[in-house]
């Protein structure tokens, strides 16, 4: 069986896709977003996420063994001293609050020449909190059961201008406006 067995293959030998990812995420470290296909974003988009993970491991360890041990495994990954620095030294910091998500990819419109998916891979920074999600209800939660005829019966009849200036509390079931004294 092949569960758990996914890797993005990007249609090239094992070596082509390391030296693409090391490539791709130097220039995503060096200048915090970039423009590509779809797909290498999305492969692009947990090997990064896992070097910064090394960054921020960095960044708070006390022993200054354990700093060097993470540099020195993203620079095998990476294969880039430079962005390696520019990440550990500068960038590190931003992501230390930060749980995970460290990456954000867009999709762009196709490109032209051979219809291509194009996206936007880019460096969220430590303070974003990205969107805020909308409150809609959903509608199959929200439908009340249909009563039956017997409790239909049973309802009392209810003017269609109360129904319209009801309180907003719904523990009252007395209108604010039709309150008697």
């Amino acid at each position: 069986m092949r569960h758990g067995k996914h890797r993005f293959l990007l249609g090239c030998t094992k070596e082509h896709r390391e030296a693409l990812m090391a490539n791709l995420a130097s220039a995503l470290l060096r200048h915090g977003k970039i423009e590509t296909t779809l797909a290498k974003a999305k492969a692009l988009r947990p090997f990064v996420e896992k070097i910064i993970t090394m960054a921020k491991k960095a960044h708070l360890a006390e022993d200054s063994a354990q700093k060097l041990h993470y540099r020195r495994l993203a620079i095998a990954r990476v294969k880039d001293e430079d962005a390696v620095a520019i990440l550990f030294n500068d960038r590190a910091s931003e992501f230390v609050k930060r749980n995970g998500g460290y990456s954000r990819i867009y999709k762009l419109l196709p490109r032209t020449s051979d219809a291509a998916k194009m996206a936007i891979i880019e460096l969220v920074l430590g303070d974003d909190v990205g969107y805020a999600k909308s409150k809609k209800r959903n509608v199959a939660k929200a439908r009340k059961p249909t009563p039956s005829k017997k409790s239909k019966q049973q309802q009392k009849v209810v003017p269609d201008a109360v129904e319209t200036e009801t309180s907003t509390i719904p523990d009252q079931s007395v209108p604010e406006t039709a309150t008697t004294e």
